[in-house]
Protein backbone atom coordinates (compact mmCIF):
# COMPACT_ATOMS: atom_id res chain seq x y z
CA UNK A 1 0.00 0.00 0.00
CA UNK A 2 1.15 3.23 -0.60
CA UNK A 3 1.14 6.24 1.42
CA UNK A 4 -1.65 8.79 0.92
CA UNK A 5 -0.87 12.23 -0.17
CA UNK A 6 -3.31 14.97 -0.38
CA UNK A 7 -4.54 14.38 -3.83
CA UNK A 8 -6.14 11.46 -1.85
CA UNK A 9 -8.13 13.61 0.31
CA UNK A 10 -10.78 15.03 -0.08
CA UNK A 11 -11.65 19.21 0.20
CA UNK A 12 -13.47 19.87 3.65
CA UNK A 13 -16.29 20.58 2.04
CA UNK A 14 -16.25 17.85 -0.45
CA UNK A 15 -15.96 14.87 2.70
CA UNK A 16 -19.02 17.03 4.35
CA UNK A 17 -21.17 15.65 1.35
CA UNK A 18 -19.03 12.35 0.81
CA UNK A 19 -18.56 11.53 4.66
CA UNK A 20 -22.04 9.62 5.50
CA UNK A 21 -21.69 7.00 2.72
CA UNK A 22 -17.53 7.15 3.25
CA UNK A 23 -18.29 6.28 7.32
CA UNK A 24 -20.79 3.45 6.44
CA UNK A 25 -18.07 2.05 4.18
CA UNK A 26 -15.27 2.41 6.58
CA UNK A 27 -17.29 0.97 9.69
CA UNK A 28 -18.70 -2.11 7.57
CA UNK A 29 -14.37 -2.42 6.35
CA UNK A 30 -13.40 -2.13 10.11
CA UNK A 31 -15.17 -4.76 11.09
CA UNK A 32 -12.64 -7.22 9.30
CA UNK A 33 -10.03 -5.72 10.99
CA UNK A 34 -10.17 -5.67 14.70
CA UNK A 35 -9.46 -8.53 17.14
CA UNK A 36 -10.42 -8.82 20.53
CA UNK A 37 -7.71 -10.48 23.05
CA UNK A 38 -9.49 -11.47 25.73
CA UNK A 39 -12.48 -9.30 27.58
CA UNK A 40 -10.31 -6.11 27.55
CA UNK A 41 -7.89 -5.57 24.96
CA UNK A 42 -8.27 -5.12 21.04
CA UNK A 43 -5.75 -5.31 18.42
CA UNK A 44 -7.12 -2.48 15.22
CA UNK A 45 -5.40 -3.74 12.23
CA UNK A 46 -4.88 -0.55 9.97
CA UNK A 47 -4.39 0.01 6.07
CA UNK A 48 -5.20 3.22 3.74
CA UNK A 49 -8.92 3.12 4.32
CA UNK A 50 -8.85 2.86 7.99
CA UNK A 51 -6.09 5.73 7.94
CA UNK A 52 -7.80 7.76 5.06
CA UNK A 53 -10.80 7.93 7.76
CA UNK A 54 -8.34 9.15 10.50
CA UNK A 55 -7.01 12.02 8.40
CA UNK A 56 -10.45 13.43 6.90
CA UNK A 57 -11.68 13.10 10.44
CA UNK A 58 -8.69 15.42 11.85
CA UNK A 59 -8.96 18.02 9.09
CA UNK A 60 -12.68 18.00 9.55
CA UNK A 61 -12.56 18.25 13.50
CA UNK A 62 -9.51 20.76 13.51
CA UNK A 63 -11.14 22.79 10.23
CA UNK A 64 -7.69 22.13 8.46
CA UNK A 65 -7.77 23.08 5.03
CA UNK A 66 -4.25 24.89 4.48
CA UNK A 67 -1.34 22.61 2.89
CA UNK A 68 1.34 22.51 5.64
CA UNK A 69 -1.13 21.62 8.23
CA UNK A 70 -2.92 18.87 5.46
CA UNK A 71 0.73 17.54 5.21
CA UNK A 72 1.72 17.25 8.84
CA UNK A 73 -1.82 15.00 9.15
CA UNK A 74 -0.46 13.00 6.65
CA UNK A 75 2.92 12.78 8.01
CA UNK A 76 1.83 11.92 11.43
CA UNK A 77 -0.74 9.13 9.67
CA UNK A 78 1.18 7.59 6.51
CA UNK A 79 3.76 5.31 9.09
CA UNK A 80 0.55 3.41 9.95
CA UNK A 81 -0.55 2.05 6.59
CA UNK A 82 1.49 -1.37 6.00
CA UNK A 83 3.62 -1.33 3.96
CA UNK A 84 3.39 -5.27 1.96
CA UNK A 85 5.80 -7.19 4.22
CA UNK A 86 4.21 -6.19 7.42
CA UNK A 87 0.68 -5.54 9.56
CA UNK A 88 0.48 -2.45 11.68
CA UNK A 89 -1.93 -2.17 14.24
CA UNK A 90 -3.70 0.11 17.00
CA UNK A 91 -3.76 -1.92 20.18
CA UNK A 92 -6.25 -0.71 22.79
CA UNK A 93 -6.34 -1.83 26.68
CA UNK A 94 -9.96 -1.30 27.11
CA UNK A 95 -11.54 -0.79 30.79
CA UNK A 96 -14.58 1.50 30.87
CA UNK A 97 -14.28 2.13 34.65
CA UNK A 98 -11.15 4.69 35.24
CA UNK A 99 -10.33 3.44 38.28
CA UNK A 100 -10.05 0.13 37.19
CA UNK A 101 -8.24 1.07 34.45
CA UNK A 102 -5.56 2.94 35.91
CA UNK A 103 -4.79 -0.22 38.18
CA UNK A 104 -4.90 -2.50 35.16
CA UNK A 105 -2.28 0.17 33.25
CA UNK A 106 0.04 0.06 36.36
CA UNK A 107 0.26 -3.88 36.23
CA UNK A 108 0.47 -4.04 32.41
CA UNK A 109 3.93 -2.24 31.76
CA UNK A 110 6.02 -3.77 28.74
CA UNK A 111 2.34 -5.63 27.38
CA UNK A 112 2.53 -3.93 23.83
CA UNK A 113 6.25 -5.65 23.25
CA UNK A 114 4.63 -9.25 24.09
CA UNK A 115 1.62 -9.40 21.78
CA UNK A 116 2.12 -11.44 19.02
CA UNK A 117 0.91 -12.87 15.71
CA UNK A 118 1.28 -16.23 14.18
CA UNK A 119 1.16 -17.55 10.88
CA UNK A 120 -0.05 -21.25 10.89
CA UNK A 121 3.31 -23.56 11.96
CA UNK A 122 5.47 -20.25 11.21
CA UNK A 123 7.39 -18.73 14.37
CA UNK A 124 5.63 -16.33 16.20
CA UNK A 125 5.92 -12.68 15.46
CA UNK A 126 6.75 -10.06 18.00
CA UNK A 127 6.00 -6.46 17.45
CA UNK A 128 8.16 -3.21 16.91
CA UNK A 129 6.11 -0.94 19.28
CA UNK A 130 5.76 2.83 19.56
CA UNK A 131 8.06 3.64 17.37
CA UNK A 132 6.84 7.12 17.22
CA UNK A 133 7.29 7.82 20.75
CA UNK A 134 7.62 6.04 24.07
CA UNK A 135 4.04 4.86 25.68
CA UNK A 136 4.45 3.79 29.38
CA UNK A 137 6.58 4.77 31.90
CA UNK A 138 8.07 3.59 35.52
CA UNK A 139 4.52 3.30 37.21
CA UNK A 140 2.16 2.67 34.10
CA UNK A 141 1.44 1.72 30.33
CA UNK A 142 -0.58 3.58 28.11
CA UNK A 143 -4.07 2.31 26.99
CA UNK A 144 -3.22 2.71 23.47
CA UNK A 145 -0.13 1.88 21.25
CA UNK A 146 0.99 1.69 17.76
CA UNK A 147 2.51 -1.66 16.85
CA UNK A 148 4.20 -2.85 13.24
CA UNK A 149 4.80 -6.54 13.19
CA UNK A 150 7.30 -7.46 10.25
CA UNK A 151 6.63 -10.73 8.32
CA UNK A 152 8.83 -13.25 6.45
CA UNK A 153 8.41 -13.73 2.84
CA UNK A 154 8.12 -17.43 3.73
CA UNK A 155 4.81 -16.17 6.42
CA UNK A 156 3.49 -14.08 3.66
CA UNK A 157 3.33 -16.99 1.21
CA UNK A 158 1.82 -18.90 3.71
CA UNK A 159 -0.64 -16.35 3.80
CA UNK A 160 -1.52 -16.50 0.70
CA UNK A 161 -2.00 -20.10 0.24
CA UNK A 162 -4.52 -19.85 3.15
CA UNK A 163 -2.46 -20.08 6.14
CA UNK A 164 -4.78 -19.46 9.22
CA UNK A 165 -3.44 -16.72 11.70
CA UNK A 166 -3.80 -16.29 15.19
CA UNK A 167 -2.89 -13.53 18.12
CA UNK A 168 -2.17 -13.59 21.36
CA UNK A 169 -0.05 -11.95 24.65
CA UNK A 170 2.63 -13.30 26.84
CA UNK A 171 2.16 -11.02 29.60
CA UNK A 172 2.31 -12.27 32.91
CA UNK A 173 -0.44 -9.82 34.18
CA UNK A 174 -2.55 -10.34 31.13
CA UNK A 175 -1.78 -14.15 29.21
CA UNK A 176 -4.04 -15.08 26.08
CA UNK A 177 -3.12 -18.29 24.40
CA UNK A 178 -3.62 -17.57 21.26
CA UNK A 179 -7.03 -16.37 19.49
CA UNK A 180 -7.67 -17.79 15.69
CA UNK A 181 -8.76 -15.31 13.40
CA UNK A 182 -11.89 -15.68 11.48
CA UNK A 183 -11.31 -16.29 8.02
CA UNK A 184 -12.56 -12.42 7.18
CA UNK A 185 -10.23 -10.95 8.66
CA UNK A 186 -7.52 -13.78 7.61
CA UNK A 187 -8.24 -12.79 4.17
CA UNK A 188 -8.76 -8.74 4.80
CA UNK A 189 -5.16 -8.76 6.38
CA UNK A 190 -3.93 -11.18 3.27
CA UNK A 191 -5.01 -8.07 1.05
CA UNK A 192 -2.18 -6.25 3.08
CA UNK A 193 0.88 -8.50 1.97
CA UNK A 194 2.26 -8.14 -1.42
CA UNK A 195 2.72 -11.72 -3.07
CA UNK A 196 5.82 -12.22 -4.16
CA UNK A 197 8.45 -15.32 -4.98
CA UNK A 198 10.50 -16.82 -2.42
CA UNK A 199 14.33 -17.07 -3.07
Amino acid sequence: MSALSRADLWSLEEYSEQRPSFRAKVMAHKKNRQVPLGDNARLYFEDSLTIKYQVQEMLRIEKLFEAPAITEELDAYNPLIPDGHNWKATFMIEYEDPDERGRQLARLIGVENKIWVQVEDCERVYPFADEDLERDNALKTSSVHFLRFELTPVMIAAVHAGACISAGIDHAAYSIAGEQLSADIRDSLAADLQKSAIN
